[in-house]
């Protein structure tokens, strides 16, 4: 079987195992409860603290094939959350906006949300690195944000906002993705060295979790690195 990086392995899969971003958690989680759900979201933040994985997170809440509604607690079960896990639901469309910056890759876009979901209650769009795109895919994706089928949501993800223009922003309700702190990281590389069946040192787990500077991918990385020496202690 074809190794997992740590990043995907222990990738989280609901709002209560997103580390860090409790404040944003709680926020989306009452959301869904109280039935608000926007159709746009931005989220901002540097890179690895989770913001790809709250917008799969927030597509599995709203698209559980387990849930008769929205629900805070999906399945992780169904198909439609384990492929929205692989970013393979036919439902959940994720766009890298630094490889389709163009306004032809946004037409298309509003074209094909004219079209109900297959199966699920949404058609979820997720564009990473929303910044990257061009002014005229910008103002191509102004149109569908105005006025949006009802079907369909927008989950915008950024590690530059300011270079998103003002009036896609004010569109979609935004979220800050804080760095995450050495001690919330160092606590997670405890628990995945547990998993791991690994002994760390709690002062080399730390050093790690220094180096990481807030972001929990990087620092999975580099926890990866030392555990792809072999050594079942370090």
């Amino acid at each position: 079987m074809a190794y997992t990086v740590l990043a995907r392995k222990y990738r989280s899969w609901t709002f209560d195992e997103l580390v860090g971003q409790e404040a944003v958690a709680t926020t989306l989680k009452n959301a869904i409860t109280s039935g608000r759900i926007a159709h746009g979201y931005l989220f901002c933040g540097t890179r690895g603290v989770g913001k790809t994985s709250a917008a799969r997170i927030m597509a599995r809440s709203l698209n559980c094939l387990a849930s008769p509604g929205p629900t805070v607690s999906p399945c992780c079960e169904c198909e439609s959350c384990t492929s929205i896990s692989e970013g393979e639901d036919v439902d959940v469309i994720e766009i890298d906006a630094a490889s389709n910056t163009g306004v032809d890759n946004i037409r298309e876009l509003r074209s094909n949300a004219n079209y109900r979901p297959a199966r699920a209650r949404f058609k979820i769009y997720i564009i990473d690195e929303v910044h990257m795109l061009s002014t005229g895919a910008f103002n191509a994706l102004l149109k569908t944000l105005e006025e949006p089928p009802g079907h369909v949501k927008f989950i915008l993800a950024t590690t530059e906002s300011q270079k998103v223009p003002a009036t896609i922003q004010s569109r979609c309700l935004r979220f800050d993705f804080r760095s995450i702190s050495v001690d919330e990281i160092a606590k997670h590389f405890t628990w995945i060295c547990e998993q791991e069946k690994v002994q760390a040192d709690p002062a080399a787990i730390r050093r790690v979790a220094r180096l990481a500077n807030g972001s929990m991918r990087d620092g999975l990385s580099l926890l990866d690195q030392l555990l792809s020496t072999g050594a079942d202690r370090f």
